[in-house]
């Protein structure tokens, strides 16, 4: 009985297939590879298709736009980051030079403190009682009442020079949150600028040279580049201002910086972004203006198109991100893009949303 139990909890052995039941399990194990093969091959994302030469233009005609809006929230930024750096610096310079002040008033109260010490505690009209020469006590008596008063004014100063320490030291802290606050939009426009002209780089990379050079002729019509004129006088800017005169004085600067290579944050003298271009012409003949092309485009009086001048400003794009100096005749000079140097252009290539007479 009990052999009969172990034998019936024995597990059969696995006999090996032979012949057609062989062939059988083996057409059906590769029937089942075939068809999770074609599944997963099914499932697969098929690859894109490589942009067209068009595309391309368009795309990298994007990044370039993309990249010159970046820039000028960069000289924002940028110019608001100085700005706090300057008040940093002038607020922990004038918290130096109170706390010398309130240093030298302690001294000063310091030295009345001991004086008062060395002379006795008495009380004055026991004093004057015991006194030999109550009249010489007397006169004592009246310096020391001096001596009281600038004991009070001194410990007056100090209050006051310890609380203005105080709130000047609270506007510094203030103004270190703002300045790591625009550091840090700086870093974030830098990152976004250097990342939209890297992928215009990698898209042109993967074009023929003939493309390539296709591509670059299209944005620079669509940015108001074009070729750079040889002749820096050309005769189709129009009428030139008054010799002498301030916009006269800016499109000579303007004229001399052709053929400069355009940089992003850059102001001269040997590159210039747009805005930079702008701001350093007005600059040379005695005007100041803001960074940013969205500023400066309030930096004067907005005049219409049909009543342009040279020397005036004028804008593109809704996002007032582009900005050249009119020279007349339909013309502008200006900092294009990156790879395209500073330039006489007209202002009809790219979309104008205003103008701007500075002086």
């Amino acid at each position: 009985m009990a052999a009969h139990r172990r034998s019936a909890h024995r597990k059969p052995k696995q006999r090996p297939l032979f012949g057609p039941a062989a062939r059988t399990a083996a057409t059906l194990a590769l029937a089942g590879a075939a068809t999770a093969g074609s599944v997963t091959g099914a499932g697969a994302a098929p690859a894109e298709p490589a942009p067209t030469a068009d595309q391309v233009k368009a795309k990298v005609d994007r990044l370039y736009h993309d990249a010159e809006v970046a820039t000028e929230k960069y000289n924002g930024a940028k110019e608001k980051a100085d700005a706090a750096t300057r008040a940093v610096d002038a607020l922990t310079d004038e918290a130096a030079r109170r706390t010398d002040r309130l240093n030298t008033a302690r001294h000063a109260l310091g030295s009345l403190a001991t004086a008062q010490y060395r002379s006795g505690t008495l009380d004055p009209a026991l004093q004057l009682a015991l006194s030999s020469d109550p009249d010489a006590y007397l006169q004592r008596a009246s310096y020391l009442d001096r001596a009281g008063d600038r004991q009070s004014g001194l410990l007056r100063n100090i209050k006051r020079q310890v609380s203005r320490i105080a709130q000047v030291k609270a506007r510094a802290d203030e103004e270190t949150e703002r300045l790591a606050a625009r550091r840090t939009e700086l870093r974030e426009h830098r990152a976004a600028i250097r990342t939209k002209l890297a992928d215009a780089r990698k898209l042109l990379a993967t074009l023929t040279a003939d493309e390539r050079a296709d591509v670059e002729r299209a944005a620079d019509a669509r940015h108001g580049g074009g070729p750079v004129h040889a002749d820096r006088s050309t005769a189709r800017s129009g009428p030139a201002p008054a010799t002498g005169s301030r916009a006269g004085q800016a499109i000579a600067f303007a004229r001399g910086a052709i053929g400069k290579p355009y940089v992003w944050g850059a102001t001269g003298p040997n590159t210039f972004d747009c805005s930079g271009l702008t701001q350093a012409a007005w600059k040379a003949a005695g005007v100041s203006l803001p960074r940013t092309t969205y500023t400066q485009i309030n930096a004067g009086q907005r005049i219409p198109r049909s009543q342009l001048a040279p020397g005036d400003l004028v804008f593109f794009y809704s996002g007032i991100s582009h900005v050249g100096l009119y020279i007349g005749g339909g013309e502008m000079i200006h900092a294009p893009r990156p790879g395209a140097p500073v330039r006489i252009a007209p202002i009809d290539q790219m979309p104008f949303a205003g103008a701007t007479r500075v002086a």
